[in-house]
C-alpha cells in the first residue's frame, strides 16, 4: 500500500510539469465513450485525501513527499481515529461539540503526499497582492465587534448557497462525492455537498459575456490527448475562497481556473487545478491529488436549506444575547 500511494503522489505532483501524465500501468488502455472521447464517467470521491493539508508545513521546504517516519505518524493517527470511531457514547468530560462521538465523519487513507498544493515548489500559497491585503484588512475591520451574530458573518457554505468550484472538490470531513457524466460534446460534474452541478460544453463556444457571473463560473472544456482541460471564468468575486468548503481568502472576479482531469487507471483520475488571480495572489498556484473511483459510493440528496438549523440557532442565540444585554442595561 505504501508503494502504491507513493506512485499516486508522484504522478499527481509531476502533473504540474507534464501536460499528459503517463498511466500508472503502462499496459493500461484508456477506455473511450461510444462517440470516441476518453471515458471519465463514474463516481470519484476525494475521500482518500482528507487528512492531507492544503499547505505544506514550512519545515518540509520543497520536499513534497513524506519520509517513512513522517508517514508512520500519519498511520498512527489513523489508528487512533479508528479506535475513537468505535465509541458508542460520548466519554465523560469530552469537549462539547456537534459531533461526539465522531464515527459519522469520513477519513482518508494515510499516504505520502505532503500537501495538496504542489506549486509553488514549497507547497504554500503565494503571497497576496497589496490590493488583496488591503481588502482583507477591510473585511476584518467590518467584522470588528461582531460575534458571528448576523447572517453576513456566516460563510456562503454555512448559508447553503455555494462552496464555489474548488470548495466543492477539495476533500473535507464528509460528503466528498464527485460524479462525472458525459454526453457527445458535453461533460457534467456534480458534487455531493451543496449539490451543485457544472455543465461543461466541449464544442469550442466562447465564454458568456463578462457581465454574466455566478458562484461556479462559466466553464469551457477541451481534450488534450486523454486529458480533459476545463477553463472556468466569469466567477463572482469576493464571495468564496479556494480553501475547504470555499473558506479562506475570497478570490476576485478575475480568477481564471484551469482544471485537468487525467485518468491513469481503471480506478484513478489525476486531478490538477491552477488558480490564476492576479488581483489576489502574486503568482498562479496549483493543487494536485488523485481521485479514486468508488462504484459503491452513493450521492444522496443534499437538502441543506430544509435542515439548516445551525444558521437559525446562531441568529436566534445572538438575538437572545442582545435582548438579555438590553434588559440588564435597563436595570
Amino acid at each position: 500500500m505504501t508503494h502504491k500511494f507513493l506512485i499516486l503522489l508522484l504522478s499527481a505532483a509531476t502533473a504540474v510539469m507534464a501536460q499528459t501524465p503517463k498511466p500508472l500501468n503502462q499496459t493500461w488502455v484508456q477506455p473511450k465513450t461510444p462517440w470516441g472521447d476518453p471515458d471519465l464517467q463514474g463516481l470519484w470521491p476525494a475521500t482518500d485525501m482528507i487528512n492531507v493539508p492544503m499547505q505544506r508545513p514550512v519545515e518540509y521546504g520543497t520536499r513534497a513527499v513524506l519520509t517513512k517516519e513522517e508517514f508512520a505518524v500519519r498511520e498512527q493517527a489513523a489508528q487512533r481515529t479508528a479506535v475513537a470511531d468505535k465509541q458508542e457514547y460520548v466519554q465523560e468530560g469530552s469537549r462539547v461539540g456537534i459531533n461526539p462521538p465522531s464515527y459519522w465523519l469520513e477519513h482518508g487513507r494515510p499516504n505520502y503526499q505532503a500537501s495538496l498544493i504542489v506549486d509553488p515548489p514549497d507547497g504554500r500559497m503565494p503571497p497576496m497582492t497589496a490590493e488583496a491585503i488591503k481588502l482583507n484588512a477591510a473585511r476584518q475591520e467590518a467584522r470588528r465587534g461582531h460575534n458571528n451574530d448576523t447572517w453576513e458573518d456566516q460563510s456562503f457554505y454555512d448559508r447553503c448557497i455555494s462552496r464555489g468550484v474548488m470548495g466543492s472538490i477539495l476533500p473535507v470531513i464528509y460528503n466528498n462525492g464527485n460524479q462525472i457524466i458525459q454526453a457527445p460534446g458535453m461533460v457534467v460534474i456534480r458534487y455531493e455537498m451543496i449539490h451543485e452541478t457544472r455543465i461543461i460544453p466541449l464544442d469550442g463556444r466562447p465564454h458568456v459575456d463578462a457581465g454574466v457571473r455566478s458562484y461556479m463560473g462559466d466553464a469551457r472544456g477541451h481534450w488534450e490527448g486523454n486529458t480533459l482541460v476545463v477553463e472556468t471564468t466569469n466567477l463572482i468575486g469576493d464571495t468564496n475562497g479556494i480553501g475547504l468548503n470555499g473558506g479562506g481568502t475570497p478570490h476576485s472576479s478575475q480568477l481564471r481556473l484551469i482544471e485537468r482531469f487525467t485518468r491513469v487507471s481503471d480506478t484513478v483520475i489525476n486531478y490538477q487545478a491552477t488558480m490564476d488571480d492576479p488581483k489576489t495572489w502574486t503568482r498562479p498556484w496549483t493543487v494536485a491529488f488523485p481521485l479514486r473511483r468508488d462504484d459503491g459510493f452513493t450521492v444522496y440528496e443534499y437538502a441543506c436549506h430544509e435542515g439548516n438549523y445551525g444558521l437559525l440557532d446562531i441568529l436566534s442565540g445572538a438575538r437572545a444575547d442582545e435582548a438579555a444585554a438590553a434588559a440588564k442595561a435597563a436595570k
